[in-house]
């Protein structure tokens, strides 16, 4: 999500040139509960809040010992970060902005989360090309707002393979938005804070009743 920011004019002092270098994540549970990594500045780039984070684990339950989640459209990696630290086998995260990408494998490597494989390349695309391994337990989807994205998204986490049976998916789309996902989705959570409205959704089997 793009969000507008305002300038000012004249020469900036030392707290203005510190954000232009970027921010810093917070763990907020797990094996790395409190570390704190960068984040570079980049345009639309924020992490999701520590309330979203909070709430989406609670849902999930603290634990997803092996389990292999997709972080699509990563941005920080806030939300794959989070997974790994409770305990997520593998988490892929694909994140097209190549400096995001970078500090999200040098983030990586800090924490010694093996785990983690970062891939800079466009979501969509990556998502519409189906998948040839082995399907995702968790997807964790957060297109930028406003940009008609995220119905094609979960048409193309459905039919591609990308879902193993049972998976879950999370949504964070604009709070205006009610996504149009598979039939075989069924919203399970749902939470709204500020312009934003975060979905939890489980995949049914195929021979589960609607």
């Amino acid at each position: 999500m793009k969000r507008k920011r305002s300038s000012r004019s004249g020469r900036p002092d030392a707290r203005h040139a510190a954000a232009r270098q970027g921010g810093k994540l917070r763990v907020i549970g797990g094996e790395f509960r409190r570390r704190q990594l960068p984040v570079p500045d980049r345009p639309g780039l924020r992490p999701t809040p520590d309330r979203v984070r909070e709430t989406l684990f609670n849902w999930l339950g603290q634990t997803l010992a092996g389990e292999r989640v997709l972080d699509a459209f990563a941005g920080t990696g806030a939300l794959g970060i989070e997974a790994l630290s409770r305990g997520a086998t593998q988490v892929t995260f694909i994140e097209q902005d190549g400096r995001a990408a970078t500090q999200l494998e040098r983030n990586l490597a800090t924490l010694k989360a093996l785990g983690g494989r970062v891939l800079s390349v466009d979501a969509r695309a990556f998502l519409a090309a189906g998948n040839a391994g082995e399907p995702f337990d968790l997807v964790l989807l957060d297109p930028p707002f406003h940009q008609g994205w995220i119905t094609p998204c979960c048409a193309a986490l459905e039919r591609g393979g990308w879902l193993a049976e049972g998976a879950r998916i999370y949504l964070e789309a604009e709070a205006t938005l009610t996504p149009a996902v598979p039939g075989s989705w069924l919203l399970h959570r749902q939470a709204g804070a500020g312009d934003t409205t975060a979905r939890l959704y489980q995949r049914l089997s195929p021979s589960h009743p609607n």
